[in-house]
């Protein structure tokens, strides 16, 4: 290994020991295979698969299920580009620490405040769907009272060691898989036995295209499909910020990651071709879950039941992820002098409780949300926008950190083992992507607001960078970036492989 790398690795130890805080005790390698396989599952399947493709489906049609795959596709690359970064470095705890290292201390600040932000506003998200879904299967009962268990509850599944949340975690996942591959086995019974719906539709794969084709909206509709869909996709990213806490991580990331593209064709395009070939498109209704509507038509009254309850707990699965995922974004900013010391200290258990404590206390802001909405889809869905935003300036941050990587470090870059296929190009493609997103978010207004939120964000964060920026701390990380900077060799000559 060069030198200069030699200095990188030991970099965070050393900010630490001079930021004067203790490193006693380490975050915990408590989580195994099986708890990152099934995290990695959860990231992928989303409270916005669940509550949100209702309306995808009736803005974008059966060409929704491209909409899926494309960002899948996408997202892909984002997942490959972070894991080989992680990987050539062991002390990176997230994308956050990787980001500082390469692109600067202002980018491990921006990034780590940002996902910060973006888990508490899918934490809103999550706790407005609980509640949507609480109620519907307690009608009457005050949409407070979820609001407010729900983040007592998560401090509870979060407060033991990171073990107890990977199991946790790994059970919500289960659930999960069950009901989707449960829905897509009664599907395909319904499909196979021609079941006729009491408005007369007959299941069949044909109600894929004879109404309309595949894009009955047009161009236009299937933009507006990726508004909600990208959504569903937000966590996807929860593996990275698991990096520190994951046993043998040089075998089980690279595992969690490839097996990304057969998740999305199993869950999403396998569930969403079976629910529009059995309930014609038009007649989906897109202020409920499709999953439910599909098990209701079905005439499985308990089955329906049970659904309301995988997706509550699908929700509750992904505010846990989101808690737990803050708590060491919060941890690890505080360890790099970029948040207030007292978040950067474990507990006994070895878990960031001063900074799950902090996060936890923003979920309450579902409670204003959900009496200031005029209903339940319309908050989730304005929530979702703003999520959505946060978490693509993430994503593009790994991605440009990419970039940056492989042209300061091309020895790393050619080492590893697991090189993101078309490294020289696909970071660019998927960062014009994102400014597809962009444009598809501006077209309608209930998303529009989030082009509006994400930008006073931005400039809140770089006031704050401002005054961070000037402590001592800050300036040796920033002068030490830029000395590292200086003996990175010419582009021409530091071009890695693809």
């Amino acid at each position: 290994m060069s030198e200069r790398t030699t200095s990188i690795s030991v970099q965070p130890s050393t900010e630490r020991a001079e930021s004067g805080q203790s490193r006693e005790p380490h975050l915990a390698r408590g989580l195994g295979n099986r708890h990152i396989q099934l995290l990695a599952i959860g990231g992928a399947i989303g409270t916005g698969l669940f509550m949100g493709s209702g309306k995808t489906i009736s803005l974008a049609g059966p060409s929704v299920i491209l909409v899926y795959m494309i960002i899948g596709f996408m997202l892909f690359f984002v997942m490959r580009a972070m894991g080989e970064i992680l990987l050539s470095n062991l002390n990176y705890k997230s994308f956050s620490d990787f980001a500082g290292d390469i692109l600067g201390p202002w980018a491990g600040f921006f990034t780590g405040w940002s996902y910060w932000f973006f888990w508490v506003v899918t934490g809103v998200a999550d706790i407005v769907a609980i509640a949507g879904y609480v109620d519907k299967l307690a009608p009457g009962t005050p949409l407070w009272i979820p609001a407010l268990i729900t983040p007592v509850v998560l401090i509870l599944l979060n407060l033991p060691t990171v073990k107890a949340f990977g199991e946790a975690e790994f059970w919500f996942a289960i659930i999960k898989v069950v009901a989707i591959l449960a829905l897509i086995a009664t599907g395909v019974v319904m499909i196979a036995t021609n079941f006729t719906s009491p408005n007369g539709a007959v299941a069949n794969l044909a109600n894929m295209w004879n109404d309309g084709g595949m894009f009955p909206h047009g161009l236009f509709g299937f933009i507006l499909g990726f508004q909600i869909a990208i959504f569903a996709f937000a966590g996807i990213e929860l593996v990275g910020t698991a990096a520190a806490e994951t046993k043998d991580p040089e075998k089980n990331l690279p595992r969690a990651i490839n097996s990304i593209p057969i998740r999305v064709l199993l869950f999403y395009v396998g569930a969403l071709v079976v629910i529009m070939a059995v309930n014609p498109w038009r007649s989906i209704d897109a202020a409920s879950s499709p999953f439910i509507g599909m098990f209701t038509l079905a005439g499985l009254g308990i089955a329906a039941v049970v659904i309301n309850l995988v997706v509550l707990t699908s929700a509750a699965s992904s505010a846990n992820s989101g808690i737990y995922s803050t708590s060491r974004m919060v941890y690890g900013l505080a360890q790099d002098g970029n948040a207030p010391k007292a978040f950067g200290k474990l507990s006994v258990r070895k878990v960031p409780q001063n900074a799950l404590l902090f996060s936890c206390i923003f979920l309450l802001a579902g409670l204003v949300l959900l009496y200031a909405g005029d209903s339940v889809i319309g908050a989730f869905t304005i929530v979702t926008s703003v999520a959505s935003v946060l978490t693509m300036f993430v994503w593009s941050m790994i991605l440009i950190s990419y970039i940056a990587f492989r042209r300061r470090r091309p020895e790393l870059h050619e080492a590893s083992a697991f090189k993101m296929p078309g490294s020289a190009f696909m970071p660019y493609v998927v960062l014009a992507f994102f400014v597809f997103m962009l444009v598809a978010l501006a077209q309608a207004e209930d998303t529009r607001l989030a082009l509006v939120v994400a930008p006073v964000w931005f400039l809140l964060l770089g006031a704050a960078w401002y005054f961070n920026r000037q402590t001592p701390l800050q300036q040796a990380r920033i002068e030490e970036w830029k000395a590292e900077g200086a003996s990175v060799p010419a582009p021409a000559a530091s071009s890695g492989t693809a």
